[in-house]
């Protein structure tokens, strides 16, 4: 995404370097019209992208909050726990019910943490592919190429 001045503004007033009010003086003067504002919100909604466009979301938060590192040490905590009293479990003979427990809150930690890093880690990256005609389309057999095997 390319910077331009709305989207530099929106950074230095989320880092704290411009105020809000600020912000709104030096947007003061600006007014779209109806077909802008309409174009702009349907720009990438509604427009097939070329194949092979690379399509980001740069809103979405990178792994960079301690919350985000918080919960992995948290999850890494109950899952070699819970894994560690499977295993005790196991060699000292306790019942399927108690031993279902423990690995079934294994999977459920392993689990959320996969679900955690699958939202607000992996970035927001697609690579648009069209799929193509499964099919050899009619085409004139002179231009056909012999290849000897």
């Amino acid at each position: 995404m390319n910077n331009d001045k709305l989207l530099t503004l929106l950074r230095e007033v989320k880092s704290g370097t411009v105020s809000i009010d600020d912000a709104r003086i030096a947007l003061e003067g600006v007014s779209l019209s109806e077909e802008q504002y309409k174009s702009a919100i349907d720009h990438g909604v509604f427009n097939k992208p070329k194949p092979g466009t690379v399509v980001r979301a740069t809103i979405s938060p990178a792994a960079e909050s301690g919350l985000m590192v918080l919960f992995f040490v948290w999850g890494l905590f109950w899952t070699t726990y819970w894994a560690f009293t499977l295993t005790y479990g196991l060699l000292n003979g306790w019942d399927q019910q108690q031993l279902a427990f423990h690995l079934g809150m294994t999977l459920m930690t392993l689990i959320m943490m996969g679900i955690i890093y699958l939202r607000f880690v992996l970035p927001d990256l697609v690579v648009v592919k069209h799929r193509r005609n499964k099919y050899i389309p009619p085409k004139d057999t002179n231009s056909w190429k012999k290849y000897d095997a």
